[in-house]
């Protein structure tokens, strides 16, 4: 097969998965760059190369020329893993009998702490939005979603007026993978979208809509949050994925059990959320070390 046949086959796979359009057209430009090396590799054009041809010694040359380019670990784990993916979906196919990337290792990457937003400046976000407005009411809907149930952007741009159950406090979400999941949401929130629903004269299914009147899409959220943090002043950048950094540190910081934060969020491993713990122990040092007398000062012991 064609390696831009097989392209072509897997994005149409991605999608069937409810793969967001960033996702997969950051997958097609990875394994884009990988099929022009490769074609290089064997002497031929890219429209002619096969991914029959692909085999071990081609993929570690690449990460080796990405390497000596000096790319991140992160961004070549992040190529690395679309060959995973898309070999692993040639193999299931039967397209492929066998996987050239199955004995390559995964480049060693430190966790890095997720950046969340203090109490009183996600106070200031929810405070910035002119409720007696359609797109207002719409705003305060979104950062009360972001914030008060940690939904990511996707998800929250996804839900429809039929995910609601405002009686019960609480929403259904598609998230990764597909996989759906119950969540509840504050009373805030809950007044947020009656205000907002109140508003709306339309039939559209969709929980939130865009000026023209179709679904909001993520990139618009970043746009609305790029605003809202403008008009509140806050010198720090902040993106959509922060409030959901700040929505399970600030409930962890509240006493909530790391089981329970793992399901409101949704993640499928308890290593993904065990991250947030490693955040509030390293806010709470620099806490210490701001506010305690004998921390501020380091004296000789001996002395």
């Amino acid at each position: 097969m064609l390696a831009d046949e097989a392209l072509s086959l897997f994005a149409g796979y991605q999608y069937s998965l409810n793969r967001s359009e960033h996702t997969v057209i950051a997958y097609q430009n990875d394994l884009g760059q990988f099929f022009r090396f490769a074609a290089q590799e064997v002497g031929q054009e890219p429209e002619s190369l096969t991914v029959q041809q692909i085999d071990v010694y081609i993929v570690r040359s690449f990460l080796g020329i990405l390497t000596d380019q000096g790319l991140t670990r992160k961004s070549m784990a992040r190529k690395l893993a679309a060959l995973r993916s898309l070999f692993k979906f040639l193999c299931r196919e039967g397209i492929l009998s066998v996987n050239p990337v199955q004995r390559i290792a995964s480049p060693k990457i430190g966790k890095k702490l997720p950046h969340f937003l203090y109490l009183d400046q996600v106070e200031g976000l929810l405070r910035a939005s002119d409720c007696s407005k359609l797109l207002g009411a719409r705003d305060q809907v979104i950062m009360e979603l972001l914030y008060g149930s940690g939904l990511r952007v996707s998800e929250l741009v996804g839900l429809n007026r039929d995910s609601l159950d405002l009686e019960g406090g609480l929403i259904r979400v598609l998230g990764k993978g597909n996989k759906e999941r119950v969540v509840p949401i504050t009373n805030y929130a809950r007044r947020a979208i009656e205000n907002y629903l109140k508003m709306r004269s339309d039939e559209n299914g969709a929980l939130l809509l865009n000026y023209q009147g179709t679904r909001l899409t993520d990139r618009s959220v970043r746009r609305i949050l790029d605003k809202l943090v403008n008009r509140v002043s806050l010198e720090q950048h902040v993106h959509p994925h922060m409030l959901r950094h700040s929505f399970a540190t600030h409930l962890l910081d509240g006493g909530a059990d790391l089981r329970s934060v793992q399901e409101l969020l949704g993640h499928q491993k308890l290593s993904s959320t065990q991250i947030y713990t490693h955040l509030t122990r390293e806010r709470l040092k620099d806490v210490y070390g701001k506010a305690h007398p004998r921390a501020k000062t380091v004296i000789d012991p001996l002395k």
